[in-house]
C-alpha cells in the first residue's frame, strides 16, 4: 500500500461509484429503455449523478489537496446520501422520506465542501480558489432546494454553477503561469458573476435565469477555447495532447450548451431540456473528467496510470454518441436520442475500463 493510500481514505469514494452505476441505470430508463429493474429510482438520476457521484469525487479531490482528515467527512456524507436515497427506492411509500434523508446528507456534504474551500482560501486566497469556493456554495444551495422539497429541476441551476465554477476555477489555476491577453481577465470575471447571478435568479424567474446562465456558458466556453494552455499543449504528444483534446472539445460543448439555454429558456422537461442538460453534463463535465483522470487518479491514490493511445476510443465514442443524442433532441428524433444516450453510457463504462487497465499496467511497471 502506498503512502498516499494510507493518508487518503479512498474507500470513501466507493459509495460514489455505486451511485454512478445506479445513476446510469436510471438514465437508461428515462431515455426510455425498458429494464426489468430500477423503475423506482429512475427519478433519482440527477441527484445520484451530481451529488452522489460528482459531489463525492470532487470533494475527495479537494480533501486530498487540503490534507486534513476532517475534510473527508464531506466525501462520506455525499456518498452516504446516495446510498440512503437508493435504500428508499424499493418502497414507494418510504421513498419521499429517504429522499429527504439523502438530501440532508448531501447538504452536510455541501457544508463540508464549503468548509474545505474556506480552509483552502485561508491558506491561499486566490481568485481561482474563490471561484471554486463559489461552486461549493452553489452545490450546498442546490441540495438545500432538494431538502426543502423543491423539484429536482429547481436544483439543476445551482448544480450547474457548482460544476462549471469548479472546472473553470481549476483551469484558471492550471493556467495561472500564463499571461492572459489584456482585458480577458475582466471578461472571465464578468462571466463568473453572471453564472452565479443566474443561479440566484432561477429561484424567482427561470427563463431569465436560463438566458443569463446561457450567456455565461457561452462566454466561459469561448474564453477557455481562446486562452487555455491546451491551445499550446495540443501540439505535443502522448497524454499531454490527449488531455488538451479533451479540454478543447469539452469547451465546445459548453458553448453549445450555452446556445441551447439561450434559445430554449425556461424548459424543465422534454427533448430540448435533455439537449441543454446533456451537452453540459455529458459533453462538458464528463469530457473534463476524461481529460483530468490521468492526473487526478495518481494524485488521489498514489498509483501510476500507464497512458496508451486507446484512451481516445471512449472519448471518440462519447462525442459521436452525444452528437447523435443532441441531434435527436433538436430534431425530435426519439430513436436517435435513445441510442445516443445508451452509447453515452457505453463510452463512460469503456473509459472506466480503460482507466482500470491503465492503473494495473502502471502498478506492474512500478513494481518491475
Amino acid at each position: 500500500m502506498s503512502q498516499q493510500e494510507k493518508q487518503n481514505p479512498i474507500f470513501l469514494v466507493i459509495p460514489g461509484l455505486v451511485s454512478l452505476v445506479f445513476a446510469l441505470v436510471a438514465g437508461l430508463i428515462r431515455l426510455p429503455w425498458e429494464l426489468p429493474f430500477g423503475n423506482n429510482f429512475a427519478l433519482l438520476h440527477g441527484p445520484l449523478m451530481v451529488s452522489g457521484f460528482l459531489g463525492t469525487v470532487i470533494a475527495a479531490e479537494r480533501a486530498s489537496a487540503l490534507g486534513r482528515v476532517w475534510a473527508w467527512l464531506a466525501v462520506a456524507a455525499n456518498g452516504s446520501g446516495a446510498l440512503v436515497m437508493l435504500a428508499g427506492s424499493t418502497s414507494p411509500i418510504a421513498q419521499q422520506f429517504f429522499l429527504q434523508a439523502g438530501a440532508s446528507l448531501f447538504v452536510l456534504g455541501g457544508i463540508g465542501l464549503v468548509g474545505i474551500f474556506a480552509a483552502i482560501l485561508r491558506r491561499e486566497p486566490t481568485f481561482f480558489n474563490a471561484i471554486m469556493g463559489l461552486g461549493a456554495v452553489a452545490y450546498l444551495f442546490g441540495n438545500l432546494m432538494l431538502l426543502a422539497g423543491q423539484s429536482i429541476p429547481s436544483a439543476v441551476p445551482f448544480w450547474s454553477v457548482f460544476l462549471v465554477s469548479t472546472i473553470a476555477g481549476e483551469r484558471l489555476e492550471l493556467n495561472r503561469f500564463l499571461r492572459p491577453r489584456r482585458g480577458t481577465g475582466a471578461v472571465f470575471g464578468l462571466a463568473v458573476v453572471l453564472l452565479a447571478a443566474g443561479g440566484v435568479i432561477s429561484v424567482f424567474d427561470r427563463p431569465v435565469a436560463d438566458r443569463v446562465m446561457g450567456f455565461s456558458f457561452f462566454v466561459l466556453g469561448a474564453w477557455l477555447i481562446m486562452n487555455d494552455i491546451a491551445r499550446r499543449t495540443v501540439r505535443m504528444s502522448g497524454v499531454t495532447r490527449y488531455t488538451a483534446i479533451c479540454l478543447l472539445s469539452g469547451y465546445v460543448w459548453l458553448v453549445v450548451s450555452g446556445l441551447s439555454l439561450l434559445t430554449n429558456p425556461g424548459e424543465l422537461a422534454g427533448l430540448r431540456y435533455d439537449l441543454i442538460l446533456h451537452t453540459l453534463y455529458v459533453g462538458f463535465v464528463l469530457t473534463m473528467i476524461f481529460g483530468h483522470a490521468p492526473i487526478i487518479v495518481p494524485a488521489l491514490t498514489g498509483r501510476a496510470v500507464d497512458y496508451r493511445g486507446h484512451f481516445y476510443l471512449p472519448l471518440i465514442l462519447l462525442h459521436t454518441s452525444l452528437l447523435l443524442r443532441a441531434g435527436g433532441d433538436h430534431f425530435l428524433l426519439l430513436t436517435a436520442r435513445r441510442w445516443g444516450g445508451l452509447l453515452n453510457e457505453v463510452a463512460l463504462l469503456l473509459f472506466l475500463g480503460v482507466m482500470v487497465a491503465a492503473v494495473r499496467r502502471g502498478n506492474r511497471e512500478s513494481a518491475a
